[in-house]
């Protein structure tokens, strides 16, 4: 099925005059290759690899710099802007953004109660079959041995590899290993740090960013190093005269505050070294996966060349594609190139092809407001997630925020225990599964699109998920039922023969068939427990 809709896709793109590119020379540094850096080429030689569909659950560190203030997500950029409470944590933390930026948070990250390896070991009983390390975010530093980027872990505060650290703990592990770049927005992203204060008695005083160069780190930390590559140069500086925050906090969002996925006009070279960085990450670290934090590919024909030294790479070390590379919103044309990743979202509907959903217990960046107001999501959301997901032929991606010090907090501990325990028992449905004729049932309607999980509803007992493996068909419910519960999709009018059902870690169900459903007697000892499944065994079913 997958194979008919990607030939009815390049159809398609030969149709639009797609199909005709021929692939530019390569950069330096980029893998040759049968795969050429074009959409048609990445969609006629992508195949989804079978570890990935097997694997269902990966778990993330979204751990860098932006964890030290613990305040949660897109620190470095929030701290530059007056009013927001962010800056104000940071003017009463650390000092005025014109002297203490956020290349002194870098400074600060040191990961003094990292323990990777224990970390893995806890991710792989709560049912982690990949996992990914944060290999670069918005605020530029790469978490890695960076051959092309100054600032980088090894030379600013872990001063450690920390993805190659990762990668050992994980794959020594057993796990498949990822990253996630996403600093192809960094440039219009940290643009706040060329600002300055329209009000107060720093009113007009510029930013970090601003003032320094590499000049000014002389018998500083940051001896030798140039802040504006950090920061990656004014391409969009406010203009001096601004006086009062709602019109500073107006100018941002028309001029830096947009999510583009174009390299900065006054600077190509930008761009040319974010090729360099990428190709530079998948060479060191073969990762198994890459996570890019962008609409389709960045920057046009180097994003495509990028994807394309990923895939080549891959057939030089597998003899064949066997990674995935995720982007958001792909445009028809980009299907089957990539995998498709929802951020914080959902489906309505079972895709043709494996997808991805990634999402958080809690912020990205870690928030100790989560941990004191206890909002962090349960281990019984984070399972209704995965059955949702799985059913429509997806997996979950789910990130666990650390503290600038590496640890995980005690809630989150209790979270990922939850999650182990139910793993244990329901194993079976999910790791390895595929999905059904359809993916469930039940009245809870949940839209299909980004950043909209906040807005779903409860689920209920009646809202039930499908699975099948090794020729058993698995209905997951959402919400655990408290009595007789009917599976209406499986009446007699469905095809097939129903021989046993079997509650997941418990023993035999009795059922009886009609026209209606499946009808179950619940056992009333399995009411309390969460997201509970039944093994449902016969003829002609899967």
């Amino acid at each position: 099925m997958i194979d008919l809709h990607r030939r009815s896709f390049l159809a398609g793109t030969a149709a639009l005059g797609l199909a005709t590119a021929a692939s530019a020379a390569s950069p330096m540094g980029t893998a040759r290759g049968p795969v050429q850096a074009t959409w048609p080429s990445l969609v006629q030689n992508y195949r989804y690899p079978d570890w990935f569909r097997d694997a269902k659950l990966g778990l993330w560190s979204h751990w860098g710099p932006q964890s030290v203030p613990e305040q949660g997500d897109w620190y470095g950029r929030f701290m530059y802007m007056q009013g927001h409470p962010m800056y104000e944590h940071h003017l009463k933390t650390y000092g005025h953004p014109s002297v203490t930026g956020m290349k002194d948070l870098q400074h600060r990250w040191k990961g003094e109660r990292w323990d990777p390896d224990a970390l893995i070991q806890r991710y792989v009983r709560a049912g982690a079959k990949y996992f990914v390390a944060l290999a670069c975010h918005h605020d530029n530093l790469d978490c890695y041995d960076s051959r092309y980027h100054a600032w980088n872990s090894t030379r600013v505060g872990p001063k450690r590899d920390v993805v190659g650290i990762w990668e050992k703990a994980a794959r020594k592990a057993g796990l498949r290993f990822g990253v996630s770049n996403h600093a192809a927005h960094a440039w219009h992203w940290y643009q706040t740090a060329y600002g300055y204060d329209p009000v107060g008695p720093k009113k007009g005083e510029r930013y970090d960013a601003f003032r320094l160069r590499k000049a000014d780190g002389r018998g500083q930390w940051w001896d030798g190093l140039d802040p504006q590559e950090l920061y990656t140069g004014g391409h969009a500086v406010l203009p001096d005269g601004i006086d009062s925050i709602e019109a500073m906090n107006a100018w941002h969002d028309k001029n830096n505050g947009q999510w583009i996925e174009t390299g900065p006009k006054d600077d190509p070279a930008y761009v040319t070294r974010w090729l360099l960085r990428q190709t530079d990450l998948i060479e060191k670290y073969k990762p198994d996966l890459c996570y890019f934090d962008d609409y389709g590919l960045p920057f046009g024909p180097v994003g495509l060349e990028s994807a394309a030294d990923y895939y080549n790479r891959s057939i030089e070390w597998h003899g064949k594609i066997d990674v995935v590379l995720t982007a958001k919103q792909l445009q028809p044309h980009q299907r089957f190139g990539l995998v498709q990743d929802v951020e914080r979202g959902f489906a309505d509907r079972l895709w043709d092809e494996p997808w991805q959903t990634d999402t958080c217990i809690g912020d990205w960046f870690y928030n100790v407001a989560r941990l004191n107001d206890r909002s962090y999501k349960t281990a019984e959301q984070v399972m209704q997630r995965l059955a949702d997901v799985v059913s429509k032929n997806g997996n979950l991606l789910l990130s666990i925020p650390q503290p600038g010090d590496g640890s995980i907090d005690a809630e989150e501990e209790k979270i990922l225990d939850g999650m182990a325990g139910w793993i244990t028992v329901h194993g079976e449905a999910i790791f390895g599964s595929r999905p059904w004729r359809i993916y469930g049932e039940g009245p809870t309607q949940l839209a299909t699109g980004m950043q909209n999980e906040g807005a779903a509803k409860p689920f209920t007992a009646q809202d039930i998920r499908f699975t099948t493996n090794k020729g058993a068909l698995y209905a997951l419910f959402l919400a655990p039922p408290t009595g007789p519960i009917t599976i209406k999709s499986l009446g007699t009018a469905r095809e097939g023969a129903i021989e046993r059902v079997t509650l997941l870690g418990g023993g035999t169900v009795r059922h009886r068939r009609d026209a209606a459903g499946l009808h179950l007697d619940w056992p009333r000892e399995q009411a309390a427990g969460f997201v509970p499944a039944v093994r449902i065994d016969g003829r002609g079913l899967v």
